[in-house]
């Protein structure tokens, strides 16, 4: 197949999905084009099959902003046109699906039918898409896509929830690439940052409120105090200065360490024991997933999608957002035995196997397969 992938170029979650699906579609052997305003985080040209195409957006003064869904209309316009694709996968409802969908219809005016699937992960139902300013755009673009898709049965009743959608959802999760992410041998590298053998906590995110990472803070704080630790935190964004300020007013010293954005998460994480997801919401919880698969246990939030993942008390603990006291109750259950600790790391990984991306990939493939199947009828 000649797919088209439209996505965020970003960090994020969804960018690095679609990034990871295109990357694994290409190795199977289909052409996979990339549309999008800079190249993905996670995309290099060593991948045969794959391509990418650069949305620019002119700047004129008569925006105050530019219209970057307009000129990603257009390209997508072109590239359908230009590289013959077979179907467009869009990530993200706005503004790439109903982009996809004004592309879709101005390419019908030429002769061309191009299927259009929707893949939504998140944010873009349980803010954007609640938001009155986008719900009625969000709504019309869902509806007319030909397939749609979401990472978790939570945001699919989130969706039917928050907005009047007639199309059937098909849940096909995240999944975890294990030739990236496992656990691997960085003694040196442990021993560097926890010299007397101190456990080592970490939390990966964009550092929005939403991921709450005060509260990771607060649990580690409380489990400081009963044992030798340290936290690391990777990523960055705009909760940043607060948190560096909550450090210091709780007088966590060199006992946390920021390490902002990483490429090599799967290294950090193959050192540390125990992963801290405390978010208000999440609609799967990639990042769990990624430390799951690199053996370590999860303390989370029993928010969205992540019960769906990590199974309460068998790879981890699901608490009630925001109770710091269980989180570091429950951490320190884990981490207080060793035996106890490899116990739960084994069944993280056991679990994470179950989202191989070898077993999910092809999935969206027979999903792409029965749609462009409708579209010949």
């Amino acid at each position: 197949m000649n797919i088209g992938i439209v996505c965020y170029p970003t960090y994020g979650g969804s960018g690095v999905v679609a990034t990871e699906l295109g990357k694994a579609l290409a190795l199977r052997g289909h052409k996979v084009h990339f549309i999008t305003y800079k190249q993905p985080a996670r995309l290099d040209f060593f991948t045969e099959n794959t391509f990418y195409h650069e949305v620019y957006v002119s700047h004129y003064p008569l925006f105050d902003f530019p219209p970057y869904e307009t000129a990603l209309t257009s390209h997508l316009v072109d590239v359908v046109k230009s590289a013959q694709l077979d179907l467009l996968h869009v990530h993200y409802a706005i503004p790439h699906a109903s982009a996809a969908i004004l592309a879709k219809q101005i390419l019908a005016t030429e002769g061309i039918h191009i299927p259009v699937i929707t893949t939504l992960h998140g944010t873009d139902i349980t803010l954007v898409g609640k938001d009155a300013s986008f719900e009625p755009v969000v709504r019309y673009s869902i509806n007319m896509s030909d397939g749609v898709s979401s990472v978790s049965e939570s945001l699919k009743q989130d969706t039917y929830t928050h907005l009047k959608v007639n199309r059937e959802i098909l849940v096909i999760p995240n999944f975890i690439d294990f030739t990236r992410f496992s656990k691997q041998n960085r003694e040196h590298f442990k021993t560097a940052i926890a010299p007397n053998g101190e456990k080592l906590i970490v939390h990966t995110s964009n550092f929005r409120k939403v991921k709450r990472i005060d509260d990771a803070v607060k649990v580690f704080a409380e489990i400081r105090k009963q044992m030798p630790s340290k936290l690391l935190l990777i990523g960055d964004g705009p909760e940043r200065i607060q948190i560096e300020k909550l450090c210091r007013e709780l007088e966590l010293g060199e006992s946390v360490t920021f390490l902002g954005k990483q490429n090599q998460v799967e290294e950090i994480l193959s050192v540390c024991d125990l992963f801290l997801m405390p978010s208000e919401t999440e609609s799967f919880g990639l990042a769990a997933l990624e430390a799951m698969a690199c053996e370590l246990p999860v303390i989370s939030s029993n928010a969205g999608g992540i019960p769906e993942l990590n199974i309460d008390g068998v790879t981890g603990f699901l608490c009630n957002v925001g109770d710091v006291a269980s989180m570091a109750e429950k951490a320190l259950y884990i981490l207080s035995d060793n035996n106890r600790l490899e116990t739960f790391k084994h069944a993280a990984l056991a679990r994470a196997k179950e989202f191989d991306i070898n077993q999910i990939v092809p999935i969206y493939e027979n999903f792409y397969r029965a749609i462009l199947s409708k579209q010949a009828k």
